[in-house]
């Protein structure tokens, strides 16, 4: 009797990952860079330009250099000498990593080895297109505590190879699924696929993980813009965000001015911050 008492109170804590600590937050919201900003640096420098630029949480992705002159890639995969270094370096900067992705995985042994990686590095979410494993995602998300949170690129019913632009494919993917499951929402991406992305939030309500923050020019293959600038409506989406009691991060991801793109990065988080919860 004791034993499955205990069990049951183990698995109704096991329901939702471990939040991001309060102390990250910033005008109530939980905000930083997705690392692939600055891909033309390493993840040293990737840390140090959010931190410059108002951030305090980070995004890794795989495949980043680790740091100038160095070897060594950040990865699941990479020796825990690197990722002690790593993680050494977030303490040093103040900086909390939250997230990886977008990671592929095509085998339940590749989904645990990225989920033990990430419970190690102690993040909040991982992020990924690889829908086929979702029954391993989840069976993973559930024993690490850690969310797993679908991603989209810009696509088109004319691929019908590739689904995850639709909001509504994500939703029939994960709304059976355990809430450990849900949706990265790139705002920008859902543009780029002609989509209005408040509309996408809302068809996602309920189950958006983490934010990808870019705004564009104009639907389609158009530059991305700082917030506020092109045709997202980002200050709709963080209010259909607050309706929805989102409490996940939001990583900016400004896919141009590669060289220096701080300033701009800057204007994006002080738009979020704009907008306090």
């Amino acid at each position: 009797m004791r034993y499955a008492l205990l069990l049951a109170l183990a698995l109704v804590a096991k329901v939702n990952a471990d939040p991001i600590p309060d102390e990250f937050r910033q005008n109530g919201w939980f905000v930083g860079c997705q690392a692939y900003t600055f891909n033309r640096f390493s993840a040293f420098e990737a840390i140090a330009k959010t931190k410059e630029a108002g951030g305090n949480l980070i995004e890794f992705y795989p495949g980043q250099t680790l740091k100038p002159g160095s070897k060594d890639k950040v990865s699941h995969t990479m020796s825990a000498e690197a990722m002690a270094e790593l993680q050494a370096e977030l303490k040093r900067q103040g900086v909390k990593a939250v997230n990886y992705g977008v990671v592929g995985a095509r085998s339940e042994k590749d989904v645990n080895e990225i989920m033990a990686w990430a419970k190690k590095m102690g993040l909040y979410s991982v992020c990924t297109e690889s829908t086929e494993m979702v029954a391993a995602w989840e069976k993973a998300a559930i024993e690490n505590d850690i969310k797993v949170a679908f991603h989209e690129h810009g696509g088109s019913m004319s691929n019908p190879k590739y689904k995850v632009w639709n909001p509504l494919y994500i939703l029939g993917v994960v709304e059976s699924r355990d809430k450990h499951l849900g949706a990265c929402a790139d705002l920008g991406h859902w543009c780029t696929s002609n989509l209005k992305p408040v509309e996408c939030l809302r068809i996602l309500n309920g189950r958006i993980i983490s934010v990808h923050l870019k705004d564009k020019a104009a639907n389609g293959g158009a530059p991305v813009v700082v917030a506020g600038q092109g045709v997202v409506d980002v200050a709709a989406c963080l209010e259909e965000l607050k309706k929805q009691k989102f409490d996940g991060h939001i990583s900016v991801e400004h896919e141009a001015d590669w060289d220096n793109s701080v300033p701009q990065v800057k204007a994006d988080i002080e738009f979020v911050k704009a907008h306090a919860k």
